[in-house]
């Protein structure tokens, strides 16, 4: 892998390797100021808990309290958000559903619309498809006879002859006001749509106008709140910057009572002196403590060293005993590694007589079976059978 980014960079070049791979980019300033961040935390924890003067055995009773007061402050707020938050919803329900209510007003008075025009310009009997529909068809289809010149008057009847056209003018005539009928009502129904068409651009204009009134009322009423929770959260602050301070204060004072008492205590106690006598356990005294220790007396310097002397020479004997043990056990591998190649050796001898055996024993068998085939090829299959033969055994088979 690296080798084939070793290859792309010297094709590419330095430049073109760092646009196409993106190595050069620097961190992102966030994510540096959010890592400082947590790390001054971590050192401002650290050095509460390791400084010795400020740091408590017990329980801290203020710290506590004010965890307390913290919870609390926290929960009011959370609850006031609640609170907020809860007008909000009543009133984004109470817009909701009167926007619901203006939408199917708006629809049934559509719907009622429709329908009149429906039952005013839409009759059946308005209809070009009519006559299909007409329930009194087979009733009139054959009127009783109104003149000698009926419809239903054939060629046998002497009242009507083939070519004639009586009705042409009626027809023209029924034909033109049928052809005006139409157009007029076209232009009524085009008229009734464009009256439509207005009707639902104003219908949709007022109801853009109202949601814009809405939005807008729903918008002050955001702001307003958002401005009660931004001062409830500055009281919240200015209450917890007092509280910090107050409580910065008395730590600052508590620190130097603490830093008076110590230096008195450096200056009238024998810690700083060179009393061997201040390292003893007032309890028992074969125990040092730790942290008065001044050194060791002259009495105790030799008695150490012959201990270290002990502990040497008990360590050199150990090492020797070690050395006598570790040579034992290579003689031992030395004489395992000999026997091992006499084996070997033996196992390779008998290997080579093995097969010098085999190969005297493949060469017996490969003579016989020679002469076995030479004896077949020049005694047994020299003798051709004649006719007699195989007229014998024909005989002998049937």
């Amino acid at each position: 892998m690296a080798r084939s980014l070793d290859l792309i960079r010297s094709a590419l070049g330095s430049q073109d390797f760092k646009q196409v791979y993106k190595v050069d980019l620097s961190p992102d300033p966030k994510e540096v100021a959010a890592m400082e961040a947590r790390r001054n935390q971590e050192k401002e924890r650290q050095s509460q808990i390791f400084n010795v003067r400020t740091r408590l055995m017990g329980m801290d009773v203020e710290a506590l309290n004010s965890q307390v007061e913290k919870q609390k402050l926290r929960e009011a707020t959370e609850r006031r958000k609640e609170a907020a938050y809860g007008t909000n919803q009543v009133q984004y329900d109470l817009v909701a559903q009167l926007l619901d209510k203006e939408q199917a007003e708006r629809t049934r008075r559509l719907a009622k619309k429709v329908q009149e025009y429906r039952e005013q310009k839409q009759q059946l009997k308005n209809r070009c498809e009519f006559e299909l529909w007409d329930p009194h068809q087979l009733q009139n289809e054959f009127p009783a006879h109104l003149s000698d010149i009926g419809p239903h008057c054939g060629p046998a009847s002497l009242q009507w002859f083939s070519g004639e056209d009586l009705y042409r003018a009626t027809c023209l005539r029924m034909q033109q006001e049928q052809f005006r009928y139409s157009l007029e009502r076209q232009l009524q129904e085009q008229q009734q749509a464009k009256a439509d068409e207005k009707c639902a651009d104003m219908l949709s204009d007022q109801l853009r106008l109202a949601m814009d009134m809405r939005a807008t009322q729903l918008a002050k009423l955001e702001e307003s709140c958002r401005m009660a929770m931004m001062s409830a959260m500055a009281n919240a602050n200015k209450a917890q910057a007092a509280e910090l301070a107050e409580r910065q204060h008395c730590e600052h004072q508590c620190e130097q009572e603490a830093n008076l008492m110590e230096i008195q205590n450096q200056i009238t106690r024998d810690l700083l002196t060179e009393n061997p006598q201040v390292a003893q356990h007032p309890m028992a005294p074969h125990w040092v403590l730790p942290y008065c220790w001044k050194g060791m007396i002259p009495e105790q310097q030799p008695a150490i060293r012959r201990v270290q002397e002990a502990q040497h020479s008990e360590k050199e004997a150990q090492r020797q005993a070690e050395q006598a043990l570790d040579a034992e056990w290579e003689s031992q591998a030395m004489r395992s590694a000999q026997a091992a190649m006499e084996l070997e050796e033996q196992e390779r001898e008998l290997c080579a007589e093995f097969r010098r055996g085999l190969g005297s024993f493949n060469q017996q068998l490969a003579k016989e079976q020679n002469a076995q085939q030479n004896y077949l090829n020049s005694i047994i299959y020299t003798n051709q059978p004649t006719a007699q033969y195989h007229l014998q055994f024909n005989t002998s088979s049937r």
